[in-house]
């Protein structure tokens, strides 16, 4: 059970949790854990702070002090925790730097004292409970900071520390901090975007858990964005495939490098609300049992620029399309979405870094021109049905007079992306909405 940082903000919210662990504890979960609320940012803040020589904890100290409180539980076992943290700051202040490994060192102390706090509320209430960071569990990565990536004797470093309690001999449930890990030197490192998804899918995989859970606000993985569309409805399954197109293309579920254990060992990864604990949620599953909806969900990505490169050189040109995915890789932009005819390409990216540079390069041998201010809208379908699927949508952006400036259908066979203007992006995704799911209800 991987619950995020919202999830255990603040007192109120780990009391909530904490009942919903006690509900489950007869099916013997492992929970992994964020950092409390804005604990991580509040610490980088600190950070900041000391490289101009102040050392203020104040922010972090007063949220889990507070909490600590209102949950009835002794704060003494914290006191070790932040006096580290004082000293890790004082040297960030004398020395005048923050490297990528005293980041990552700085920002686990929002995990460390997360697993402390749930763990001590746990056992106040009765329920046999231990915290673990992570590195306990020998959740060990390479030395990559800030983006590491676990080694593989993970998988069996994992079952071996946690054999008492898999095999009942220990009832206390395990409290693991999310997001972090130890490289073999015994530096503390961080796993990067979707880190502490990765944690629980590591954990329930190399365990062979019944399933994975990962607790939002929302009942599951949606048709779309709720906020958007109001009819949007829970999507009961989906298939691994499809949820990292979801993640890529914007939608809140796990972190696609996350779901790469699950993959590995077959293990289903459910979606479920800690507001609404009997929703059943959403299923992450390796094959669908049932048939494939023709659509499965919308979504979108915004602040994306369409380059469109055209040269007649491409004209049976072999190597040409080589040159130009070259210059990405030499400034080390990635692309999202690609369509190419014989003389022309047209790709999108999604990045804040300046591409003066690459776009230079681009013209030495093509036109080029780059159009900012557009938006991803991606279609996850059965795209073995592709003709109906864009003869519908098409057809209904067409009446809404939304015209897409370009249309990929993926590899995967599991999406179909349109690229618009940004200032259509929500109207077009109310509009495929209402097309795939309203009218037809």
């Amino acid at each position: 059970m991987k619950f995020g940082g919202s999830s255990v903000a603040n007192a109120e919210r780990i009391r909530h949790v904490a009942s919903i662990i006690q509900a489950y504890k007869e099916r013997r979960p492992v929970v992994v854990l964020s950092a409390m609320g804005d604990t991580t940012d509040h610490l980088l803040e600190a950070a900041d702070q000391a490289l101009l020589g102040s050392v203020d904890i104040g922010g972090v100290e007063k949220l889990h002090r507070d909490s600590a409180a209102e949950l009835g539980i002794d704060f003494a076992p914290f006191e070790p925790l932040l006096q580290e943290l004082k000293q890790l700051l004082t040297g960030i202040s004398m020395i005048k730097e923050l490297t990528k490994r005293t980041r990552d060192y700085l920002v686990s102390f929002g995990e460390r004292l997360s697993v402390r706090m749930m763990a001590a509320y746990l056992k106040s209430q009765n329920v046999p409970a231990k915290f673990f960071d992570a590195w306990d569990l020998g959740i060990v990565s390479d030395s990559n900071f800030m983006a590491a990536e676990l080694l593989d004797e993970v998988w069996k470093n994992i079952p071996m520390e946690l054999a008492s309690y898999a095999d009942g001999a220990s009832g206390e449930i395990p409290i693991v901090t999310g997001f972090i890990a130890k490289d073999k030197k015994g530096n503390i490192t961080t796993l990067g975007r979707g880190g502490s998804d990765l944690t629980a899918t590591i954990i329930g995989s190399a365990m062979k858990a019944e399933e994975i859970q990962t607790w939002k606000d929302v009942d599951g993985i949606m048709t779309s964005d709720p906020r958007l569309c109001a009819a949007a409805r829970t999507v009961p399954e989906v298939t691994y495939e499809e949820a990292q197109e979801l993640a890529m293309f914007g939608a809140q579920v796990l972190h696609p490098r996350s779901m790469v254990p699950c993959l590995k060992a077959g293990v289903p990864v459910r979606v479920k609300n800690s507001y609404n604990i009997k929703s059943p949620g959403s299923i992450i599953v390796y094959r669908r049992k049932g048939e494939a909806p023709k659509v499965c969900a919308i979504t979108a990505v915004k602040g994306v620029t369409l380059i469109d490169i055209t040269s007649a050189g491409m004209l049976g040109a072999a190597g040409f399309l080589a040159h130009i995915f070259n210059q990405f890789l030499k400034w080390n932009i990635s692309i999202d979405v690609i369509a190419t005819s014989e003389v022309s390409v047209s790709l999108t990216i999604n990045t804040k870094a300046d591409i003066s540079g690459l776009l230079e390069d681009l013209r030495r041998v093509a036109q080029v021109e780059a159009k900012p201010g557009k938006a991803i809208v991606t279609v996850i379908c059965d795209a073995s049905k592709s003709a109906e699927v864009l003869s519908t949508g098409l057809e209904a952006l067409a009446q809404a007079k939304i015209n897409p400036q370009m249309i990929s259908q993926a590899a995967s066979k599991v999406n179909i992306s349109m690229v618009v203007d940004d200032k259509q992006r929500d109207e077009a995704v109310k509009t495929l909405h209402a097309a795939y799911f309203e009218r037809q209800d």
